[in-house]
């Protein structure tokens, strides 16, 4: 009798979850058109990426994947043309743990692009195999999910200022709240697995506050973004396998977000009239919400762009970046 109380309280405990989840998940009403628009989105071929592209494609923009793995992205391509009814999707590789491959990314979208309405700095890593580092010689998910968005931004300003007004979304996480001994001078360092990757979303954070002062007179606005916990591939497709592969799916697809669902805050941030005058904030469930502690320390922002530009001189300068 006792097990048979303590499973039917677990069934109810996970149902009220499942409806919470489902009653607090804002989503983007924006009917905001695309056509003529162009859009980039990082790591597209999958997951909140592949969300946003698609959506983006529906309202008629000119999408364009910016993935790591070709097959992959050829496949998502192919997919969203037939969900969204556009063939105006295009794919350029693109590898964020290589700043070569960066460098080409820009050179090649600048070149072909005439113009660009929508960044969206979607893709990113988790790290559980340790201290890996990047063939640039950096630890690997710093460069992917920081220095590496730093440059490509960076790199895309001038295509993106031929516009009139364009946005850039920064997608960061609520892990950026729990960052802990950040020190800006010690950015290149390993700091343990699991506070690394809360490091590289405060970075985010920080990022986009001082690129949106930069940008200040300029027609682009620039939001970070928390997609709140999305039921993605990063774990279950790229460390789980088998039998428990199968388990943390299961459990994952009831109690997070749908990739579509977990799209809704980056797409509002990026398609919503009206919102320039937030350029630097941080968006959660489609709004403005205040800024995570980790980042209200007045001066922190400057000092980490100062420090990152420090770092990535060489590569700014080889890319001709001027801001």
């Amino acid at each position: 009798m006792v097990v048979v109380s303590v499973i039917l309280a677990t069934i109810i405990l996970c149902v009220a979850i499942k409806i919470y989840l489902k009653v607090t998940t804002r989503w983007c009403e924006s009917a905001t058109c695309l056509v003529g628009k162009a859009a980039i989105v990082t790591g597209a071929n999958t997951g909140i990426g592949y969300g946003i592209a698609l959506d983006f494609a529906k309202r008629g923009a000119k999408v364009i994947l910016a993935c790591r793995n070709p097959d992959r992205a050829e496949e998502a391509r192919l997919k969203i043309i037939k969900e969204s009814g556009s063939a105006n999707v295009v794919v350029t590789l693109l590898d964020l743990s290589s700043f070569e491959s960066v460098d080409n990314f820009v050179k090649t979208v600048t070149e072909c692009e005439e113009r660009l309405d929508i960044l969206v700095n979607n893709a990113a890593m988790i790290e559980f195999d340790g201290c890996r580092l990047s063939k640039d010689g950096y630890v690997l998910i710093r460069q992917v999910n920081y220095f590496s968005v730093f440059l490509l931004t960076l790199g895309l300003i001038g295509l993106m200022k031929r516009n009139e007004s364009s946005r850039i979304v920064n997608l960061s996480s609520m892990m950026a709240k729990f960052a802990y001994n950040f020190e800006v001078n010690d950015l290149y360092k390993f700091s343990g697995t699991l506070n690394n990757y809360s490091v590289t979303k405060l970075c985010i954070n920080l990022f986009t506050i001082e690129l949106a002062d930069r940008l200040k007179q300029t027609g682009i606005s620039v939001y970070s973004v928390n997609p709140g916990n999305v039921d993605t591939d990063i774990l279950t497709g790229r460390y789980t396998s088998g039998p428990l592969k199968i388990m943390v799916k299961l459990v994952m697809s009831f109690f997070l977000k749908t990739i579509e669902e977990g799209a809704q805050t980056p797409i509002y941030c990026a398609v919503t009239k009206g919102i320039e005058m937030y350029s630097g904030e941080h968006f959660e469930e489609c709004r403005k919400v205040d800024r995570y502690s980790t980042v209200k320390v007045p001066e922190l922002p400057k000092k980490l762009w100062d420090v990152t530009e420090d770092i990535l001189r060489l590569q700014l300068e080889n890319m001709k970046v001027k801001f």
